[in-house]
């Protein structure tokens, strides 16, 4: 039977909408006002919020429809988030991957170029094709709020669910959930190594300390991403799989909330640690609405993460592939 969302879940799960959003806004003004902030890793950001803008709109209109039987409005909404979440999983994993190749691997110039378009071919490209595909299937559709908070996905009545729910989303979750902690955790143990290397080669007291300062920000931004990923889409997991055993405890209220907010704030969560958590950002923010000029930035103008720096003329061994300017801004 249908189950709508009681007033309180709705207003909860529609501010999460509008926060993420807002946030998802606030991180695309910021690469159109300040060209010197667009670093690589920064442009796939941009792509990541366009998703994740989509997607809240996605979901709140479907919220606040609370739809209580198909429609055509209802596939066109469960189309459109299955399309943005979808796709919101592909550029998460391929930020990771990118900075994964780049600090790790040392990729960059014209093959990072390439590393781009192919991030275009497959986090849009994909996320397409099984959408076209469900809706030309007819698998999307009102699905009585078991496994979504308000809006549709697949419709429950289909054969072939599982198999549908799993290409439209789950399976690239799960696999996020997997993807994204191993490769941060490559990130972490390589920055590291190569601060023990500096440290051997470069014993100077201020420089130590400073690359300290960076390590320590960085290690904790890097533990942030995968953790806040897992922490906002668990809960739509744990009631996927609810939703397969028949489980009653698939609509406890606290339950419903947590999927609804981790579903729809990813946008939010990105804007805290890339604009709010960021420092050359937060100023120049604070700077723009304090109606005064920004005071000279201590970090790399390219913003997370700086672009390479130039190749050491002096001969001395920068450690295995690294240097501290190529570490993210925090």
């Amino acid at each position: 039977p249908p189950t709508e969302l009681v007033p309180s879940e709705r207003a909860v799960v529609l501010l999460s909408c509008v926060l993420s959003a807002l946030g998802s806004g606030l991180l695309v003004a910021t690469h159109a006002l300040w060209p010197d902030l667009r670093s690589q890793a920064r442009r796939l950001l941009l792509f990541l919020s366009l998703a994740d803008l989509l997607s809240a709109a996605s979901y709140f209109y479907g919220v606040l429809q609370d739809f209580t039987g198909p429609s055509w409005d209802c596939v066109l909404q469960g189309a459109l988030s299955t399309f943005a979440n979808t796709s919101s999983f592909f550029w998460t994993v391929a930020i990771a991957l990118y900075l994964y190749l780049s600090i790790v691997r040392a990729v960059r110039g014209p093959r990072a170029g390439h590393l781009l378009w192919a991030f275009h071919v497959v986090s849009w490209g994909v996320p397409l094709a099984i959408t076209v595909a469900a809706v030309t299937l007819k698998k999307i559709g009102y699905d009585a709020s078991d496994v979504s908070v308000g809006w549709c996905w697949i419709d429950l009545g289909a054969e072939d669910r599982v198999l549908w729910m799993l290409l439209t989303g789950k399976l690239w979750e799960l696999l996020a959930y997997v993807a994204l902690p191993a490769l941060y955790l490559l990130i972490r143990k390589h920055i590291n190594r190569a601060h023990e290397a500096l440290s051997e080669y470069r014993p100077i007291l201020s420089e130590a300390h400073r690359l300290q300062h960076h390590s320590s920000m960085v290690d904790k931004k890097l533990v942030l991403i995968p953790l806040i990923f897992i922490c906002l889409r668990v809960w739509s997991t744990v009631r996927f799989v609810l939703t397969l055993c028949g489980s009653p405890a698939v609509q406890t209220p606290v339950l419903v909330i947590l999927h609804g907010i981790g579903n729809t704030f990813q946008g939010g969560a990105n804007c805290i640690m890339f604009v709010l958590c960021t420092r050359v950002v937060r100023t120049r923010l604070l700077s723009l609405c304090c109606c005064c000029p920004p005071q000279p930035a201590v970090e790399s103008p390219a913003g997370w993460p700086p672009r390479a720096a130039p190749p050491s003329t002096t001969g001395d061994s920068q450690g295995p592939g690294w240097t501290p300017h190529e570490l993210p801004s925090t």
